[in-house]
Parts: structure tokens; sequence; C-alpha cells
């Protein structure tokens, strides 16, 4: 397992909140085929099951479809777009590379010239409503053409390897938790597992709002990127997670208090197997598994993450050996878990 060039269609793809349908079809034709059944909820879920007439204990695997990124809020008198940001902050914006829309139109973050900024501009970082999206046109009518408010606002940035390990895209967060998904399912397990990619995560865990009260499993696990600050000049206890040391197990987060048996049973299983893991080390943020573990009568989730440096922007990078032992590691305690009756 570990098929990078998926990783390269998946961040490719854009998928803004609401506006999932491209990475949908993208999962829906990676996994024709392999699962028993394929089925797209109100609010855009894909909601796939592969073994679903067997016996035994049901897992569920979740990661969302969403990525960071901006809205068109409205066109300027001079053609320019004024713009929301959906989970992106403001100071990575300033001459970013962007497309526009169903259309994908061409566009760049502007902002005013540090020629013509004056001191106060210089030392302060400017908001979201300082900015826009140039898309070449030097009219509204001429834009209004080509864009409409609520459009999305995507980064156009390349998928690229580089390194002894690392990769580079946008939607790392949570592209990988698809791909781990899509690979986990792709494979021979006998278990019923239920796929779930849903939408909006990142503006308010919307779409497994919904999810979780369909859903009837015996474990959930959530697969995600997650925040890595390994870097020069950032305390050891901030960086959260470490890129290299394999993928991140959730202790508790700000959605969720995971529960100690299950978050031990997958610490047996990677000691047992010798799969590098850690722990992540805030209780910052939080996940879909929020939404799952006090769903109906309650879900027992586990948290596992591939450490990312500079989530949330268009250069998100990761380290290809965290991804693959997420795949040995999940795959390994699905096994362990369903061949012991999660007991």
């Amino acid at each position: 397992m570990m098929d990078l060039k998926l990783i390269e269609k998946l961040t490719s793809a854009f998928g803004l909140p609401g506006f999932e349908d491209e990475v949908r079809a993208l999962i829906k034709s990676e996994l024709e085929g392999y699962v028993d059944s394929m089925k797209v909820d109100r609010m855009g879920n894909l909601i796939v099951t592969k073994n679903a007439k067997k016996k035994g204990k049901h897992i569920a695997l979740s990661a969302h479809m969403d990525e960071v990124g901006l809205c068109v809020q409205g066109i300027n008198g001079d053609g320019t777009l004024k713009i929301a940001s959906w989970g992106v902050d403001p100071r990575l914006l300033p001459s970013m590379r962007v497309v526009v829309g169903e259309k994908k139109i061409v566009g760049v973050v502007g902002s005013k010239p540090i020629h013509l900024q004056s001191a106060n501009d210089r030392s302060s970082v400017y908001s979201i409503d300082a900015l826009y999206v140039d898309i070449g046109c030097d009219k509204k009518e001429d834009a209004e053409k080509h864009v409409s408010p609520g459009d999305w606002v995507g980064f156009d940035s390349a998928f690229t390897e580089f390194g002894e390990s690392k990769v580079k895209a946008k939607a790392l967060d949570d592209r990988v938790g698809c791909a781990a998904i899509i690979e986990l399912l792709k494979s021979k397990t006998p278990y019923k597992i239920t796929g779930l990619f849903v939408t909006q995560e990142e503006v308010g865990l919307r779409g497994s709002s919904v999810a979780a009260k369909a859903l009837s499993a015996d474990l959930l696990i959530n697969l995600e990127g997650t925040i890595c600050a390994d870097m020069e000049g950032i305390e050891v206890h901030e960086h959260v997670t470490t890129q290299g040391a394999g993928p991140a197990l959730s202790v508790m987060d700000r959605s969720s208090i995971y529960q100690k048996e299950y978050l031990n049973d997958i610490m047996r299983v990677a000691a047992e197997k010798k799969i590098p893991y850690q722990l992540r080390r805030s209780g910052m943020s939080g996940t879909d598994a929020g939404n799952y573990h006090t769903a109906g009568i309650g879900m027992p989730c586990i948290g596992v993450a591939i450490p990312c440096r500079y989530i949330h922007s268009p250069v998100s990078v990761m380290d290809k050996n965290d991804y693959k032992n997420l795949l040995k590691l999940v795959d390994a305690y699905i096994n362990d878990y369903a061949k012991r009756g999660g007991k």
C-alpha cells in the first residue's frame, strides 16, 4: 500500500466547503468495484460500505473531503473580488495564485503595494477586508461574466515530492485521510467496513453531524491531517507532532476525549507490529470524531492523523513514511479488533 499518485489526484482536485463535488466524483471512481454500495446524503457526504452482509464487528472510517480556502463575497467596481476566508490565515494570502469557481478562473490575491504603505501599514497585518482577488478584469461588469458572489476560491498549488521523503501539496488536510480510506477499502479485508467521506468539516464539522445520525458502527476511526510545528525556534512542547515519527494518535481535543481502552489497544498493536507512532501533544482544534462519539447511544472513536507542516496553507508538507505507517497501523488494528470481536 501507499499510492502517492492517488494523493496527487486528490490534492489536485478542488473541494471547498459545500463544493466537494469534484473530490466526491474522484473518490467514487476510485472505489468502483471495490465496495458493495455507495450513496450520497443530503449534505453531500459520500457513504460507502464493503462486505455489507459480513457478520461480526462493524468498523467505520471517516475523513473529510473539503479544504480550506476563500469565498467570493462580492465584486468591486474595478473588477476585483471581495473575499472571505474559510480557515485561512490572512497573513499567508498576498501574492497567492488562486483559481475561482467551477470555471477555474485564474487569479491572484492582491493588496496595497509596499511603496504606498504607511509606516502603520508595514507594521501591521492586513485583514481579509484589505485583500482582494484580481482575475484580470477592469470593471465590475466584466468580472460578472466570469464569477458570482458565493463562488469558491482555491489555491493553485501543485503536488510536489522533495527532499528525501517529503510531499508538498494543498489540501493534505484531509485528502491524506480520504486516500487512506480508499487504499484500505481496496485491500482484501474480510470485515464489514463503512467509509465516510464527509463535507464542510473546515467550517464547523457540519457534514459529519448529519452522517453521524445515520451511522451505527461498533467503532469509528477518524483519519486526519494534523498540526506539525517541529521547526527551529518553536518550543518542543508546541510542536504538537513530529514528522517522521509515525502517525499521531489523539488523546483529547476540543471535540472529543478518546476512550483510553481503545487508545491502549491501538498502541499495543503498534508495539506488537513494530509500527512507529506518536501521541498528539495538544488539545487544540477538533475533528469530526466530536460528532460521531456522541451520536445515538454513543460510538467509540479513535483519532489517527498525519503530521502536516504549514497546515491550512497552499503548501502543507507531510512525510511519506508517516503515511505509509498510518496505513500499516490502521490495517493492523482493524484486523486485531475484528478478530477479537472488539474485546
